[in-house]
């Protein structure tokens, strides 16, 4: 019987499979050279739309997968085959760029974003966070000013995945004084006058996934480019926080337990003193370790998606299964690294990729000490 009976059927497992098959063909060759190149062929997002990889979780009925939060969490474990989070990060940049556009029931905008992005055609990406602002979405300043049939958005963002080459870009503004109620998401397609892409950013992590600053000055956006009722953003950005949360804390667990795998071979590979270093007890103590945090967070993980996919709204175990996730997979990496050895500095490592991309995972999409935040605030403190 496998650990996680309780939680994955056929189709769950199916899924893994299907997209570990396809980022060990279409990634892994070339993850070396997209990382370098900070880029991917935007050929790839086409191949994975039509692979049936790359709008799990969004409705069928627009071309996406289909299926639920934990189906989601499977895509993710197995794209990270691919050797790359960084192509995966990009490739999944849908997955934050698409919900509010969906939840809007517009059919307009279904149409003329959604199903091209999904079928991969375009690239879509979510534009929140400014510069001075970080986690404090209630200090967006980005604003946009009715004008007839239009609104006129000046502003900026920062740290925007798939910013770069986005063709469309689901923007948070602000449309009214009051803090959270006077918040609204625009669709700003990239070919507008006035957008502009003020640099494209160098990480320490996620190579191949592009983040770019944007700049927006006076840009004209129809008022058919709304998502939802005026000053009904930052609701559906709460509600979206739980997808993206989840999403990161899948990152972690499969990056911790990728980082687990590499170590575990590389011990019985590696000899010192005339024996494999899996034969010392220092070492086999270690992945002991590694291996009891990677399942403590998988079970979370698991067990959060699997609530999401009953249609419970809980922000406070989606907090704990992120941070969880994140320290995770800093500190199996770490370890990971540590048992590799020199070899584990090295750039030709996976684990040394790994653990440069787990650095990520406690700040994006609200940082660690945000989620602790919100995790007291439950406890009433």
């Amino acid at each position: 019987m496998d650990f996680f009976d309780n939680f994955l059927d056929d189709t769950h497992r199916a899924l893994r499979d299907t997209c570990r098959r396809f980022a060990e063909k279409e990634i892994a060759p070339h993850a070396e050279e997209w990382e370098e190149a900070c880029s991917f062929p935007r050929a790839l997002y086409r191949k994975a739309a039509e692979a049936g990889v790359l709008g799990i979780g969004f409705p069928e009925e627009l071309g996406g997968g289909g299926g639920g939060a934990l189906h989601a969490v499977m895509a993710c474990e197995g794209m990270m085959y691919g050797r790359s989070t960084g192509v995966v990060v990009g490739l999944g940049s849908l997955g934050i760029g698409l919900p509010a556009i969906i939840q809007s029931e517009n059919p307009d905008l279904h149409e003329r974003f959604a199903r091209p992005v999904l079928a991969g055609e375009k690239i879509a990406s979510l534009a929140i966070t400014e510069p001075g602002t970080g986690s404090d979405v209630a200090g967006l300043t980005t604003r946009a000013v009715r004008d007839g049939d239009h609104y006129v958005v000046n502003g900026s963002k920062l740290f925007i995945t798939s910013g770069v080459r986005a063709d469309v870009l689901t923007t948070l503004v602000r449309t009214g004084e009051d803090v959270h109620g006077g918040l609204t998401f625009l669709v700003i397609e990239k070919d507008m006058p006035g957008v502009r892409v003020s640099r494209a950013l160098k990480k320490t992590g996620w190579w191949a996934s592009d983040t770019a600053e944007l700049s927006f000055e006076d840009v004209r956006v129809p008022i058919a480019n709304r998502c939802g009722e005026e000053g009904s953003g930052f609701v559906t950005l709460m509600r979206n926080f739980q997808t993206e949360r989840l999403g990161l804390a899948a990152y972690g667990s499969a990056t911790a337990e990728i980082a687990f795998e590499e170590a575990r071979r590389y011990v019985k590979e590696r000899r010192a003193f005339g024996k494999p270093i899996s034969a010392f007890q220092v070492t086999r103590h270690k992945l002991a370790d590694m291996a009891t945090r990677v399942l403590a967070a998988k079970t979370l993980t698991y067990q959060i998606a699997h609530r999401m996919d009953q249609g419970d709204y809980i922000p406070t175990e989606v907090s704990m299964a992120k941070n969880v996730a994140a320290e995770t997979a800093v500190s199996v990496t770490y370890d990971a690294v540590q048992l590799f050895g020199g070899m584990g500095y090295m750039r030709e490592t996976w684990v040394e990729r790994l653990s440069r991309d787990a650095r990520l995972i406690p700040i994006g999409g609200g940082t660690q000490e945000i989620m602790k935040e919100i995790i007291a605030k439950s406890m009433g403190l």
